[in-house]
Order: C-alpha cells, then structure tokens, then sequence
C-alpha cells in the first residue's frame, strides 16, 4: 500500500502525488498532531503553532508561504535533519509534496529567502523558550536573533484552530482548500 488515508478520508499517494488530494484541514490535523523537534521536548510543541508563528514575522506578501512552509509534513512528518541528509528518496517523496502543496496555494516554487529566515528565528526563539540543548551554540542560528514571541505550547486542538484561523485570514482563493 502506497497511500496514507487522510482525515478528510482522502487517499494520499506518495508515489503519485495529486493536487486534489491535497487539503487545507488534513495539513492543519496533520501539522497540529506533530511534535517539533522529533518529540524530544518536555511539553508537546506543534508544527502548526510554529508555522502560525513564522507566518507572523514575515512580510504580509510572504504569510501564506510562511505558515505552509512545512506543510508536507503532514503527509510525511519530518525527522531529524541527520537522519533526512542520508535518506535520498525520503528527500525525493518530500520535494514533490511540497511542490504540489505550493501549486495548489499559489506559492513560488522553492522558499522565500523572508520565510528561511523567519523559520530560523523561530528556531532561535524554541530553542530559547522550550530550553532545547541548554547551552550548547548551533551554528545555523550563528546572528539569527529570537523573536518577540514567547512560545507556550498550545493543545493539537487549540494548534489546529489556530492554524485554520490563520489561513482563512491569508488565502485568498474561491475554495479552501
């Protein structure tokens, strides 16, 4: 079998990959149910509050490819970047989600340079508030400074919410998904 059955009861192909099996509500159920950093925290910590975050530090033209920025975790949840270096197809399968999922919203086809950025400064801020490897220096963050924001875990129900609210305010479609 290589398909997952989604929470609209869609069947998503990783093989085959199909615009209309892409929906707003199964990315904001998958996104509000995965734990950022694998899991390794003390307090459960979504990818959708982390992406309604990053939708806010960015310029208003950039919010929607912000807060979809990891959508294709949603049908594939994200490991550890060690571990995603090395698996070549798992990298291959997550490229062309994320390409039909920036088809299907209209976004530019490789991320912005303003949502990179604003990515890493939620980093900076998680790594800071969630007290993830204290006192340890990561490079990637070297002159990213934190945001404003000060990050308290929402429930997977209160992430999706969130994560819905905000892209009502940002899509400007016909359909939602």
């Amino acid at each position: 079998m290589s398909y997952i059955a989604t929470a609209t009861n869609k069947h998503f192909y990783y093989l085959d990959v199909r615009i209309e099996d892409i929906d707003i509500q199964d990315i904001a159920s998958g996104l509000a149910n995965e734990c950022r950093f694998n899991g390794q925290i003390d307090n459960f910590y979504s990818v959708a509050q982390h992406s309604v975050y990053v939708s806010y530090l960015v310029a208003p033209e950039y919010a929607l490819e912000a807060l979809l920025h990891d959508a294709s975790e949603a049908y594939i949840k994200d490991l550890p970047r060690p571990l995603k270096a090395i698996l070549t197809e798992y990298q291959m399968i997550e490229h062309n989600i994320d390409l039909a999922i920036r088809k299907k919203f209209g976004l530019p086809e490789t991320m912005s340079d303003a949502v990179h950025f604003a990515d890493l400064m939620m980093l900076a801020t998680e790594k800071r508030d969630l007290e993830i490897d204290v006192g340890s220096n990561w490079l990637m963050l070297e002159g990213i400074p934190s945001s404003d924001f000060v990050v308290n875990p929402l429930t997977p129900p209160q992430a999706k919410a969130l994560f819905l609210r905000r892209f009502n305010e940002l899509y400007k479609g016909t359909e939602n998904g």
